[in-house]
């Protein structure tokens, strides 16, 4: 089981503007999960924004290269792990509610989702 605290760090930001979202990870073999964030907008399907394997091996979405950076760090007096997703030079279209997500690699199949923190990038 993992549990997943999103820190506040949502809001409203003017285009071209940055924001960092934090999510702390607390739980058993965190090592084995892949940690990120995604996104969904308002009438759209959950998308992949960035993730991260316990080996910092990232992924992201094409639409957020280059302007999102997605780090991880582990706090072994605490038994947790944070990824901290850095968003930069934001966009109108990357508004959405952002959920920080939770993905065990390999068998059994866990997933586990934070509960969402709304990113509204507008003028």
């Amino acid at each position: 089981q993992v549990q997943l605290e999103e820190e506040s760090g949502g809001g409203l930001v003017q285009p071209g503007g940055s924001l960092r979202l934090s999510c702390t990870a607390s739980g058993s073999s965190l090592w084995s999960y892949v940690l990120g964030w995604y996104r969904q907008a308002p009438g759209k399907q959950r998308e992949l924004v960035a993730e991260t394997t316990n080996d910092l091996d990232t992924k992201s979405a094409d639409s957020v290269k280059g302007r999102f950076a997605l780090s991880r760090d582990r706090d072994n007096s605490k038994n947790t792990v944070t990824v901290t997703l850095e968003m930069s030079n934001l966009k109108p279209e990357d508004t959405a509610v952002y959920y920080c997500n939770a993905r065990r690699v390999g068998a059994p199949y866990q997933d586990f989702w934070g509960q969402g923190t709304q990113v509204t990038v507008s003028s």
